[in-house]
Order: C-alpha cells, then sequence, then structure tokens
C-alpha cells in the first residue's frame, strides 16, 4: 500500500543534467521543489563523455549561465582543462570547450543542491504519474511513496527501458550498470504519448600506466582560459593534457572482419543511433574511404587512471573492443578498465510539446533532456532549466518564458524539437541557427541576462554588474567615433607593425578598429581610454565594431529567406543531383518531399545553408525547364 510522502509545488524526475537545472531554476523561483533520482550517487553523473562544451554546446552552456543557471558555474570549479576552439574563425563559431574531472564535477553539482533552499534531494525511482482530468497531480514511487505537485518535470535521461548492449549480450540497464525504469515507459504509453526508441553509446575506458604517451600528440590547455560562467574570476591551477592518436589500417580490418559480431549491423540494434557521434564500426562502414580517424584520450579525473577513449564509441563484443584498442599507435598494451557499450532507451516524440516545454496531453507535466530525444549534456540542461523556468512560473500562475530563434541556441533547440521533431538522437551544432551571428559566445549576457533578473535567477548584484558592463561598452564605442587618429609616425609606426595600411588623413578610431589586422590592444596605444574597462568588455566592443556590418548582412539574408518561404520545389526535383547540399539534407527532403521551401526549411537536419543552395539550384532548373518548352 502506498503512503502519502508530501506535497509540493514541483516535483523533478530524474537528477541527470536536465534534471539538476530544473529543480535549481524552480526552487530558486521561490517554488518547494523535489528532486527525485533512482541513485543519489548519480546526481550529474557523465556517463560518456568527461567534458562540458564545444560548438554550439558551449554557447548553450554560457546561455544557461546568462539566465541564472548552475551548469557554467559548476565547470568553472571542477574543469582540468579549458580550451577555445575555432580561434581560427570569426567569433560567431568560437566555442569554449572543458575537459571535467567528471567525480569532482558530480559531488559539487551535488553539494550545490543540497545547500539550496526549497529544494529537497530524494533517493527513489518514479513508477507512476497521478492524472486526474487531463491534469498532473503527482507521483508514486516504487516504494509506494505518494507525492503531490502541482507540476512535474520528467527528465529520465536514457532510463527509460534501458538496456545495454555489447556484442551478443543483452540486459536491462540504465547507464554505467544502473537500474533502468521500466514502469514510468509504460506509464507514458498508458496516457497515450508516443514513444520512440533511440540508441546512444559510449567507448571503453583505458588505465592511463598502459598508455605509451609518446606515440601520441599533446593537447595542452590554454594558457590564459575564458570562463563558462560571467560570474568565475579564479582559475584552477595545473591543467591537464588531453592526447590524439589515430586508428590504423590494422583496426579496420579488424572491424570489417568482425561486422557479423557487431548488434548494429546484425540487427540486435532496434533503436535509431546519433548521426554525428556514430560508433567506431558505423564510421568504418560509411566513410570507408578514410584511411585513419582521430582518436583523443582524456583523463576522467585527477584522482583516478581511467581514460576515455573519444571517437571509439561501440558496442562490438568485448573480445574485438580490446583487438580495436591494441591496434591504435599509443595502445599496442593498452589495458581495458571498462567495455564500451550501446544503450537503447524510450524517447518521446517531441512535438507532443509545447514550446514551454509543457506537454500537450497532460497539463502540468513537462519534459527536458534526452527524454526529448536530444544527445548531449549541454542540450538537456539547456532544456532542463527552460522547463524548471516554465514548471515554477506555470505553479505562479504566470505566463511561459519561451526564447525565439534569434535570442539563443536554447530557442533553436527546442523549436526544433517540438516544430520538427527528430527520428533520431537529436545534437545541436551552430548551423542549426540561422541567426547564429547574433547568438555568439560572447554576447550571452547580452541577449539573456534580462530575462534571467526578471524572473528572479540573477541577483541583484550580477544584474548590476551586467548593467554597468553594457553601460561602459557603449559608451566606449561611443568614444572611439569620436576620437580622432592622427597620421603622426607614431600612429603610422604601429599601422606599419600590425600590418596594415597607412593613414593618408585623419580618421576616427572606430573606423580604424573596423580593419581586419587592428585590435583594441592597437587602441590602446593609439586611443587609451579612461574607462575601467575589464578585458571581456574590450572584447566585446571590438567584436560589435568590427562584425556590425556582418550582422546586418544576415539579418538582410534572413529577411530574404523569410519572403521565400512560399516558393514552391516541382515534385520532380532529384536531390541526388543537387551539389553542396549535406547528404543529411539530402536524405530527408528525398524522403519527405517538400512542396515547397518553406517546409524544407521545418525539416529537422535541414539548414539554412542547405536551403540557400536549393534556392540557388531551383532557379537554375526552373530557367532550364522553361527554356525547354
Amino acid at each position: 500500500m502506498g503512503y502519502q510522502a508530501g506535497d509540493y509545488d514541483v516535483i523533478v524526475i530524474g537528477a541527470g543534467h536536465a534534471g539538476c537545472e530544473a529543480a535549481l531554476a524552480s526552487a530558486r523561483m521561490g517554488c518547494n521543489t523535489l528532486l527525485l533520482t533512482i541513485n543519489l550517487d548519480m546526481v550529474a553523473f557523465m556517463p560518456c563523455n568527461p567534458s562540458i562544451g564545444g560548438p554550439a554546446k558551449g554557447h548553450v552552456v554560457r546561455e544557461i549561465d546568462a539566465l541564472g543557471g548552475e551548469m557554467g558555474r559548476n565547470i568553472d570549479k571542477t574543469y582540468i582543462q579549458l580550451r577555445m576552439l575555432n580561434t581560427g574563425k570569426g567569433p560567431a563559431v568560437h566555442a569554449l570547450r572543458a575537459q571535467a574531472d567528471k567525480f569532482s564535477y558530480q559531488h559539487t553539482m551535488k553539494e550545490t543542491i543540497e545547500k539550496t533552499e526549497n529544494l529537497t534531494l530524494r533517493q527513489g525511482m518514479a513508477e507512476d504519474l497521478i492524472v486526474e482530468d487531463g491534469v498532473i497531480r503527482g507521483v508514486v514511487t516504487k516504494t509506494g511513496a505518494t507525492y503531490s505537485a502541482k507540476a512535474v518535470v520528467l527528465t529520465t535521461g536514457t532510463y527509460l527501458r534501458g538496456k545495454v548492449i555489447i556484442g551478443e549480450l543483452m540486459y536491462e540497464s540504465g547507464p554505467n550498470n544502473q537500474q533502468p525504469s521500466v514502469r514510468l515507459s509504460h506509464c507514458l504509453r498508458e496516457l497515450g504519448f508516443e514513444l520512440a526508441r533511440f540508441k546512444t553509446g559510449t567507448p571503453p575506458r583505458v588505465h592511463k600506466d598502459t598508455i605509451d604517451f609518446s606515440k601520441t600528440e599533446i593537447q595542452p590547455g590554454d594558457e590564459h582560459p575564458k570562463f563558462f560562467s560571467y560570474e568565475t574570476t579564479e582559475e584552477v591551477p595545473n591543467q591537464l593534457p588531453c592526447w590524439l592518436t589515430y586508428t590504423s589500417g590494422e583496426t579496420h580490418d579488424i572491424i570489417n572482419s568482425n561486422l557479423h559480431r557487431a548488434p548494429m549491423f546484425s540487427g540486435q540494434i532496434e533503436g535509431t543511433g546519433p548521426r554525428y557521434c556514430p560508433s567506431i564500426e558505423d564510421k568504418i562502414v560509411r566513410f570507408a574511404d578514410k584511411p585513419k580517424h582521430q582518436i583523443f584520450l582524456e583523463p576522467e579525473g585527477r584522482h583516478t587512471s581511467e581514460y576515455y577513449v573519444q571517437g571509439l564509441s561501440t558496442s562490438m563484443p568485448e573480445d574485438v573492443q580490446l583487438g580495436i584498442l591494441r591496434s591504435i599507435p599509443g595502445l599496442e598494451k593498452v589495458e581495458m578498465m571498462r567495455t564500451g557499450y550501446a544503450i537503447e532507451y524510450d524517447a518521446v516524440v517531441p512535438t507532443q510539446l509545447k514550446p514551454s516545454l509543457e506537454t500537450k496531453r497532460v497539463d502540468g507535466l513537462f519534459t527536458a533532456g534526452q527524454i526529448n530525444g536530444t544527445s548531449g549534456y549541454e542540450e538537456a540542461a539547456g532544456q532542463g532549466i527552460m522547463a524548471g523556468i516554465n514548471a515554477a512560473r506555470k505553479v505562479q500562475g504566470k505566463e511561459p518564458v519561451i526564447l525565439d530563434r534569434s535570442e539563443g541556441y536554447i530557442g533553436v533547440l527546442i523549436d526544433d524539437l517540438v516544430t520538427k521533431g527528430t527520428n533520431e538522437p537529436y545534437r545541436l551544432l551552430t548551423s542549426r541557427a540561422e541567426y547564429r551571428l547574433l547568438l555568439r559566445h560572447d554576447n550571452a549576457d547580452l541577449r539573456l541576462t534580462p530575462i534571467g533578473y526578471e524572473i528572479g535567477l540573477i541577483s541583484e548584484e550580477r544584474y548590476g554588474r551586467f548593467l554597468n558592463k553594457k553601460a561602459l561598452v557603449a559608451e566606449e564605442i561611443e568614444r572611439l567615433k569620436g576620437t580622432k587618429i592622427r597620421p603622426d609616425e607614431e600612429v603610422q609606426a604601429v599601422l606599419r607593425e600590425a600590418g596594415s595600411t597607412e593613414l593618408t588623413n585623419v580618421t576616427d578610431a572606430l573606423s580604424l578598429l573596423r580593419r581586419p589586422e587592428i585590435t583594441y590592444t592597437h587602441l590602446d596605444i593609439l586611443a587609451p581610454t579612461s574607462l575601467e574597462l575589464t578585458e571581456e568588455m574590450k572584447e566585446q566592443v571590438e567584436i560589435q565594431i568590427k562584425y556590425a556590418g556582418y550582422i546586418e548582412k544576415q539579418l538582410a539574408q534572413v529577411d530574404r529567406l523569410k519572403k521565400m518561404e512560399k516558393k514552391k520545389i516541382p515534385d520532380d526535383i532529384v536531390y541526388e543531383e543537387v551539389h553542396g547540399i549535406a547528404t543529411e539534407a539530402k536524405q530527408k527532403l528525398a524522403k519527405i518531399r517538400p512542396v515547397s521551401i518553406g517546409q524544407a526549411t521545418r525539416i529537422s537536419g535541414v539548414t539554412p545553408a542547405d536551403i540557400s543552395i536549393l534556392l540557388v539550384y531551383l532557379e537554375h532548373y526552373n530557367k532550364v525547364t522553361a527554356s525547354r518548352k
């Protein structure tokens, strides 16, 4: 028999990356919140890579922080390496990536949750949802504990009917041999939800002392790292390097000769796997012409000898995995500590959700994270904070917060899910955002901190600092507009040294900074400011001035694309003949056969770049067709 165990405003089921953000947001907004997890030792666990960030994902972490979430602060306390990627390209694709001490990350997040007011963390497996007249009323756990609530957020990750697969071996399990959640999946079906079956995987872990690092290339962190959180001021000392090696011809031979034992090719795996994080056996088959693939060796923490073999996700039998590992330069004598595996799980088809992440079918029930068909800790956390915010606002009788596609990558992510759905684990990419010149790593606070402040997740003190930064940046831009630079010898010498053309006339400092080779450091010499600007403020001034023209062009391009939405696509187009479109887009367009450009833009996996190419192709196609008539 069950018993009444508690009454809460919001209950969050699952304490992974989505659940942590949802529960913290709800509690910090003043709602009495319960966070239920199958195992207290698995709060904020990283079952796959021990890392946070990277292209698009790093942007999401900055956005979570700008809204007042926790992921950025937590990784800044617990990283073992920070590295800014894509620095050779423009600021729209600069992406911060952190190597995490996965154990420290977990423990620090758990401690934060335990110390948060209005938040109760409890171990328990939710098995049933109490729904009356289409409205959520509470949750029942395996032990019979009944918790009532005004809103419930499901963040169950890959636990729903989880099944681990290693070669011929298959067994019911959550990640890392945790208990799966079986009954809750049946409960969702009984409530009328459509579920999909997805698959993800993880590589083997190996012992550090059995790696020959002399055969690998070192990948150090940045000497002066930037941070994920706008609140972080202090570096973590003693960064640890990662190491790069490659698969060999022998690796490929081992895999090809054992494909009959690979579950994904033998039909044992039902679930659809992630396109952008394929298993090594999938990569070898799909890219048969490539002689080698990158393999990164990543430490899992400061106090463990386990190394994560990034790029070697696999569900091959254990003996084959060991053979694959030992065929890789530097791993010839390696010892495998954990076997790689694939995991299948149920996911909610996300077109059943409102943009607030509330389900259309059950009032007050929200879902966030991998249950919605996404992959990745960052995508999960981004949904988690929005679901937590909107569950709290639902309880408080307020309108939901919905980010549009021009406000953040989180807005792009959620809009893609609820508008287009996904038939494979969804990964956020910079190419999915048509406004990506506006959605940069550096300006997440300018885009989202006012929203975080308005909903109560940003403190007065932090908001004051933000307003001061914004005012100083604007003041400095105005100063540069009015500051005249004369072509004297000192100025010409600085320009020559920078590889820039000498001045022939007086110019303003703002125009000078627009030159690609001139940086704010040069202006510190030529037109020093009396304002107290941090390095972050100087970077913001430089980016806003340098890229103003590009951003205006981007907005004009978006307007043109919107006008093209009503343009019809002939039904006899052969998409394989459209050169330049990504393989994924060709597959999706050929399958769905959109009748218009507008419909094509809403297909998952068809990017703005693909649409631009298709428009050019259609223009040529229509001319050729007209000339034949």
